[in-house]
């Protein structure tokens, strides 16, 4: 599938990869649908796992538009591309339910919408709670729920890094089988199940990753529970929390 915006963008993005010398491994791509609405959930560990995410996508012809934060779409840059991708603005402090409400209508209209359960950045790279939209979407536009993992992604650029744009980093893809939730369940069980599955693809991932560290202090990017010097999923927590209580004191003193 052709587009005018998005099309030369993945374009100029293959070539920023190959000359980057990242090193895809996907695994999965069967599972992609080749026709019909669906929602990618993707675990998030960087700040490019979108683009990451949608390469699994290509084999089977189809552009994922992604859910990604207003202000994204406010850069005089970035924000016609993104809408010239048809990519939908989330107002986390806002209008939420409109841009759910696009989303929805975009994957009951057959496109294939991508979310992070997450929300954010997950800076321990464990799966973090997951919120109910994804699952709450599938539902309400009777779409299957796809799942896939991302890993490597977090070496190349991630939160509270400086970016590192070292040749070569391995970059491991994994897409789940799609499975449809029940209209009439509970989002709450659907959302469990989701992240048990993708908790499966993330083991996966990690196992069969083919990176390792470059240096006996290289491990900032392997979870505690690996043996690595990430934070552990309780101390991300309390960092992320500390971080959000001082943003909202600042947009409080800044007033409306």
């Amino acid at each position: 599938m052709a587009e005018a915006t998005y099309t030369p963008v993945i374009a100029l993005a293959r070539l920023v990869f190959r000359a980057l010398g990242l090193k895809f491994t996907i695994s999965g791509e069967e599972n992609v649908p080749r026709t019909g609405g669906a929602v990618m959930a993707i675990n998030h560990v960087g700040y490019l796992d979108f683009t990451f995410a949608g390469l699994a996508a290509r084999p089977a012809g189809r552009l994922v538009r992604f859910m990604a934060k207003k202000e994204v779409f406010d850069h005089k840059v970035s924000g016609p591309l993104m809408r010239g991708m048809k990519h939908i603005p989330v107002d986390r402090h806002g209008a939420a339910n409109d841009s759910y409400q696009r989303a929805v209508k975009a994957v009951a209209a057959g496109e294939i919408v991508g979310v992070f359960p997450e929300a954010t950045i997950s800076q321990s790279f464990e799966l973090k709670e997951f919120k109910t939209g994804a699952a709450r979407m599938a539902m309400e536009a009777g779409v299957p729920l796809l799942p896939c993992v991302v890993w490597g992604s977090q070496r190349v650029f991630t939160k509270g890094r400086p970016k590192d744009l070292t040749r070569g980093t391995p970059i491991r893809i994994v897409v789940g089988e799609p499975f449809t939730p029940d209209p009439a369940g509970d989002p709450v069980a659907v959302t469990a199940d989701l992240k048990a599955r993708m908790q499966v693809l993330l083991d996966e991932a990690r196992a069969t990753y083919p990176g390792s560290p470059r240096s006996v202090d290289d491990t900032w990017w392997i979870p505690a529970s690996m043996g690595g010097t990430a934070p552990t999923l309780e101390e991300a927590r309390i960092r992320t929390a500390e971080v959000d209580a001082r943003r909202k004191a600042r947009r409080r003193a800044e007033g409306p």
